[in-house]
């Protein structure tokens, strides 16, 4: 008589939905984590040394130390679009299995940096200030002129699935102008959908009243806006951030947004997360958020139940068993045993 399969051993880094996560029940044994925790890299280590499979946030770091004790582990799923918190080559190396959750969050996200957007251009967030410190009875016929959203140059940094949702908003919702710099150029077609024109680097700085940024960060995108790129952007202009805060000099940008080098910015996303820079802290002319593009109910949802479905297929349960949907490390399927 065949000896029974063992189950695998899935650890859960942070709470996510019961439901959801429950699933894998079916056919793993849970590890979750009952209370939101900041794991050092010793707990990572260690829960991975026992595990099979490991469910994280962007939260958790995973790269090469935190792998060196894990021999049974075949799968690790990234609950976000972006894996910049997992050591690809070490992953590669070890033989390892990472898998993400694209296309869920795109609408949600392009939601959030479009609202971004035109809160820093309207003064938004100054405005509620300036009202809830008392100081409307000193209003003139200037007091907190923004910009106009509508009629104007949207740039986009980064043409992806993101990018393109926000130029759709742009183009059919505000009327806006849409170029967008890009290492490759759209299709035609999907251009004239978006409304959108390809320019160079510094066109897009120099014409757009309204950048959004939505590229990945990497050591070659690292500080792309910096001290220089600001100042080849107007100043009247507005920046978005809602990728990943590396992309910018924070300095830089704090500097440039106190000495009215630029109008005002949007920002989700931070170099030092959760951190924020004092002097950002301190300018009332940026909006903050802390990192929610995708922190719709809905969303959130789509992309635990997407991330248990690479899981289990890595783990070789489910309809796509041996074949995760979104793998993004070079190893893309696992045998089923």
């Amino acid at each position: 008589m065949a000896q029974a399969r063992p189950r695998p051993r899935v650890w859960v880094s942070q709470p996510l939905f019961d439901d959801i996560v429950g699933q894998l029940a079916l056919h793993c044994d849970l590890d979750p984590t009952a209370e939101v925790t900041t794991h050092s890299p010793a707990r990572i280590a260690a829960a991975l040394s026992e595990a099979d499979g490991a469910v994280v946030t962007l939260n958790e770091r995973i790269g090469a130390a935190e792998l060196g004790a894990a021999p049974r582990l075949r799968v690790i799923a990234n609950v976000g679009v972006g894996y910049d918190n997992l050591d690809i080559p070490a992953l590669d190396a070890a033989g390892i299995v990472a898998t993400n959750t694209p296309d869920v969050l795109t609408e949600t996200t392009a939601d959030l940096g479009f609202a971004l957007l035109m809160a820093a251009a309207r003064r938004i967030s100054e405005s509620e200030r300036w009202l809830r410190e008392g100081r409307w009875g000193s209003w003139s016929f200037s007091t907190l002129l923004g910009a106009d959203v509508h009629g104007s140059t949207l740039g986009i940094l980064g043409m992806g699935r993101i990018g393109q949702a926000i130029a759709r908003r742009g183009y059919h919702g505000f009327g806006m102008r849409v170029l967008y710099h890009n290492r490759s150029r759209l299709p035609e077609a999907v251009e004239r959908e978006h409304g959108a024109r390809w320019v160079g680097f510094d066109a897009l700085l120099a014409q757009s009243d309204h950048l959004v940024l939505a590229l990945p960060v990497s050591p070659a995108s690292r500080h792309l806006v910096d001290a220089a790129a600001l100042a080849r952007m107007k100043p009247t202009a507005t920046l978005v951030n809602i990728a990943r805060g590396g992309l910018v000099d924070e300095l830089a940008l704090a500097d440039a947004l106190a000495n009215g080098r630029l109008a005002a910015a949007g920002l989700d996303v931070y170099e030092g997360e959760p951190t924020v820079r004092p002097e950002l802290l301190a300018l009332r002319n940026v909006v903050l958020t802390p990192h929610i593009g995708s922190a719709s109910l809905a969303t959130r949802r789509a992309m635990v139940q997407l991330a248990v479905d690479n899981l289990q297929a890595a783990l070789g349960f489910g309809p796509h068993a041996g074949h995760p949907p979104n793998p993004v490390t070079a190893k893309k399927t696992t045998p089923v045993v």
